[in-house]
């Protein structure tokens, strides 16, 4: 949970780019990892279009290469459901992290203007207690000054 201090007006720019520099560098892990999944997905497609190489080059061979071929038919299915599973699963993954993200956010920025209320009613009331505090000191003072000018009367 991140707290900023108070400037003059407003937050201290400092540590909300700290923090914004922050978010932008998880962000970035995040994309990086969102690519490397991309490229491995790539990879899987290369694959499945050289199984399916393979598969055409078996075709033109003897019966018993026949079976074999049908083997290999279910394999690069198989590949190929993984292939839009890894694929499915980056995305929702991608997208749940970014909702994460988005969520943590939101839970921040509130939180930060709950306390900066807070702040501002603690200012109100101290500044209500100053003046308070000013009056009385006054009315002491005066009283101070008028007992003075009473016991010079006396002297005279």
């Amino acid at each position: 949970m991140e707290k900023f201090n108070r400037t003059l007006r407003g937050y201290d720019p400092a540590e909300v780019n700290k923090f914004l520099d922050q978010v932008i560098n998880q962000v970035e892990v995040i994309i990086e990892d969102v690519k490397k999944k991309d490229q491995k997905i790539a990879q899987l497609e290369e694959t499945e279009k050289q199984l399916q190489k393979a598969n055409q080059d078996l075709q033109e061979k003897t019966q018993h290469y026949e079976r074999l071929e049908s083997t290999l038919n279910q394999a690069i299915l198989m590949a190929q459901k993984t292939s839009e599973k890894m694929k499915s699963s980056a995305i929702r993954e991608s997208e749940v992290i970014i909702s994460d993200a988005k969520n943590n956010a939101s839970r921040i920025v509130n939180e930060a203007l709950l306390k900066a209320e807070k702040v501002e009613r603690d200012a109100d009331s101290l500044r209500r207690n100053i003046k308070i505090f000013k009056r009385r000191l006054k009315d002491v003072v005066e009283s101070q000054i008028e007992i003075i000018d009473d016991i010079e009367k006396i002297e005279l």
